[in-house]
C-alpha cells in the first residue's frame, strides 16, 4: 500500500506534466516553443555545435598560426575550425543566430546543410540568408507557422505596403506595390485567394491611396467595400467603360509629369523615364490600385461583337501594366487560370506581372502559368498544397526566390467594415466618379429614451 502511495505521488503529477505538455505542443506550438521547446534546442545547439558542423562538413583545416598556438600550450589535439557563432537570439517562432564563415566558405554551404543543422537541432527548418560577405544568418523555426497563422507586432508597413501574409519562415510576407507594381494571384476555388484580396483592400483601405475593382462576378467579391471603392465595374460591359477612364487617367498624369519637368508635349510615353514620386507632394496624384478579379471573364467572348470588346479591354490592360507603374497606376490580377487558351494578349498581359501567387490549382499546367517562366522549381511546390489548408501559397517573382505563405482568416464583415470607416478617405477623381459604386445609407438607430412617458390622467 505504501509502494502505491508513493508512485501514485510521484507518478501522477508526472503523468499529469507529461500529458499536459504533449497536449500543448500540439494544441498550442506557439506556447510550448516559449516555454520547453526554444530551451532544449538551444540547449542541443550549444552542446553540440562543433561537432555537428563537423558532420556536416562545414569545417576547415585550421591555419598554421593555430596549430602552432595550440601545441605550443596544450597537448590536446588540433581540430578543424567551425564558422564562428554570435549570440543566439530567441524569438517567438524560433532562434536567430549569426555565423562568420571561415576561410574558402561561401553562403551556398551552409544553405546546403540546413536539413542536416534541421535533425541535429530538432527544430522544424532552418532558413540561411547573407547578411554580408562573410557573415549569414540562421533562422530556426521551432514550430509550423503556417498551421495556425499569426502575424508580428511589428511588420513593415507605409504607403502601399501591405503585409497580408506569413512566410514559412515565420516573417511578414509584405506587398509592395513601389517595388513589385503588378502582380497576378491565381487559385481554384476555395483556396484563400479571395481570402488573399480581402486583406489587400483592408490594407490599403486605410492609406491615401484610389481603390478600384473589376469585379465580373456581379460584384459578390468587391461590392462589399463599395463605400472605400472609387470605381466598381460589376460586368464586362461596364469594365469596357472603366479601363479607358483608367488608360485617359493614365495619359493625363503622363502631361502632368511632362509640363513639371519641362519635356515637350508631343514626346512619346515610352521615351519618359520618370514618374508621379518625382513631383512635389502637393501636385502628386493620388496612386490608384486596380483589383481584377477573374479576369478570364474579361478574355471570353460568345459573338464577332464581344471579340472586339475584348481585345480593347486587353489592350488597355496591357497598356496599363506596360506604363502605369509611372504614373502610379497598380494592377492586382486575379483568377483561376491564365493561360493562352483565353486569346491574344493574355501572355503578353502576365509578362507585365512582376509578382505571382499561386494558391492551390487544379492542374499543373495551372501551377506553370503563374511560377513556371519565373522560378520552376517551384511549380511542385504549388501542386502540393493540400485542399484542407486554405490560404497557403507559393509567391514568387521575377527574380526566381520564392516562398510559401499563409494568409490569416479575416472575415468579409470585419473588412468590410474597416472600408465602411475610410470612406472618408477616397480621393477626388473626376474620371472616375461615373463609376462611383452605390453606397446604400446605413439605417440609424433612435436610442430608446431613459424615461418612457406615461399618459397624463384627469
Amino acid at each position: 500500500m505504501t509502494d502505491l502511495t508513493t508512485l501514485l505521488e510521484v507518478g501522477g503529477p508526472l503523468a499529469a506534466l507529461g500529458g499536459g505538455t504533449a497536449y500543448t505542443r500540439a494544441k498550442y506550438p506557439a506556447v510550448y516553443w516559449s516555454a520547453v521547446g526554444g530551451l532544449i534546442s538551444t540547449a542541443r545547439l550549444l552542446s553540440s555545435y562543433t561537432s555537428v558542423m563537423e558532420a556536416c562538413g562545414l569545417t576547415v583545416a585550421p591555419s598554421r598560426l593555430r596549430v602552432l598556438a595550440v601545441k605550443a600550450t596544450t597537448r590536446r589535439e588540433v581540430r578543424p575550425v567551425p564558422p564562428r557563432r554570435g549570440i543566439i537570439r530567441p524569438t517567438s517562432t524560433g532562434l536567430r543566430i549569426r555565423l562568420r564563415l571561415a576561410s574558402g566558405q561561401e553562403p551556398a554551404d551552409v544553405a546546403a546543410s540546413a536539413e542536416r543543422l534541421r535533425h541535429a537541432w530538432g527544430v522544424h527548418a532552418v532558413y540561411v540568408t547573407t547578411v554580408k560577405p562573410g557573415v549569414v544568418e540562421l533562422r530556426l523555426v521551432g514550430y509550423d507557422v503556417l498551421r495556425r497563422v499569426r502575424m508580428p507586432r511589428k511588420t513593415d508597413s507605409g504607403l502601399l505596403k501591405v503585409p497580408v501574409a506569413l512566410r514559412e519562415d515565420a516573417m511578414p510576407f509584405v506587398r509592395d506595390y513601389r517595388t513589385v507594381p503588378h502582380q497576378l494571384t491565381l487559385g481554384a476555388t476555395l483556396s484563400g485567394k479571395s481570402m488573399y484580396l480581402r486583406h489587400l483592400v483592408a490594407g490599403l483601405a486605410p492609406q491615401a491611396v484610389a481603390l478600384v475593382g473589376i469585379d465580373c462576378k456581379r460584384g459578390v467579391e468587391l461590392a462589399p467595400f463599395a463605400p472605400r471603392l472609387s470605381a466598381l465595374a460589376t460586368d464586362p460591359d461596364e469594365a469596357a467603360e472603366l479601363l479607358p477612364a483608367l488608360v485617359k487617367e493614365m495619359e493625363d498624369r503622363y502631361d502632368l509629369i511632362k509640363a513639371r519637368q519641362g519635356i515637350e508635349p508631343d514626346t512619346p510615353d515610352e521615351e519618359i523615364t520618370s514618374d508621379i514620386w518625382g513631383l512635389p507632394e502637393s501636385e502628386r496624384p493620388t496612386p490608384v490600385v486596380l483589383f481584377v478579379d477573374e479576369v478570364a471573364e474579361l478574355f471570353l467572348t460568345a459573338t464577332r461583337k464581344d471579340e472586339e470588346r475584348r481585345d480593347e479591354m486587353v489592350t488597355q490592360l496591357i497598356r496599363l501594366a506596360q506604363l502605369g507603374r509611372a504614373a502610379g497606376i497598380y494592377l492586382e490580377v486575379c483568377g483561376q487560370r491564365f493561360g493562352a487558351e483565353l486569346g491574344k494578349g493574355a501572355t503578353m498581359l502576365r509578362a507585365q506581372l512582376t509578382g505571382r501567387v499561386c494558391h492551390r490549382v487544379n492542374d499543373e499546367a495551372s501551377a506553370k502559368m503563374a511560377l513556371g517562366d519565373i522560378a520552376p522549381e517551384a511549380v511542385s511546390a504549388a501542386c502540393a498544397i493540400a485542399p484542407e489548408l486554405p490560404g497557403l501559397a507559393v509567391a514568387g517573382d521575377t527574380s526566381g526566390g520564392w516562398s510559401r505563405i499563409r494568409t490569416p482568416y479575416l472575415s468579409l464583415g470585419d473588412a468590410a467594415e474597416i472600408c465602411r470607416e475610410s470612406a472618408h478617405l477616397v480621393p477626388d477623381l473626376p474620371a472616375l466618379k461615373p463609376f462611383r459604386p452605390d453606397v446604400p445609407v446605413r439605417p440609424t438607430e433612435t436610442p430608446a429614451p431613459a424615461v418612457l412617458p406615461h399618459p397624463a390622467t384627469d
